[in-house]
């Protein structure tokens, strides 16, 4: 590296601007931007609760879907033991439904 060229520390520094800047002995002004970031990651939070959400809606969903399950099998066990009337076996008579009176 020559005397003429921008110091190691700013090589992306214009060669005109660095000699113009050395010729008239105005500053150089560098600005460097920072990644740094100050406060709370916010994606890094809301991500997990996110997750927890969908899971929670997911096993609701669930339940909600056994219940109505459950329902309509209790409605159909109810109409077949209705239409079939009391079953029996062996001298032993079940009523499954009580009769209308």
């Amino acid at each position: 590296m020559n005397h003429r060229d921008p110091p190691g520390i700013a090589p992306h520094i214009p060669a005109d601007d660095w000699h113009r800047a050395q010729t008239t002995g105005t500053p150089i002004v560098i600005v460097v931007q920072s990644t740094d970031r100050n406060g709370i990651p916010w994606q890094r939070i809301l991500i997990p609760f996110a997750v927890a959400g969908a899971a929670a809606l997911g096993c609701w969903g669930l339940v909600v879907a056994l219940c109505a399950l459950f329902d309509a099998a209790a409605h159909a066990v109810t109409v077949i033991a209705a239409a079939t009337g009391p079953i029996g076996a062996g001298g032993i008579t079940l009523k499954l439904t009580r009769t209308k009176k």
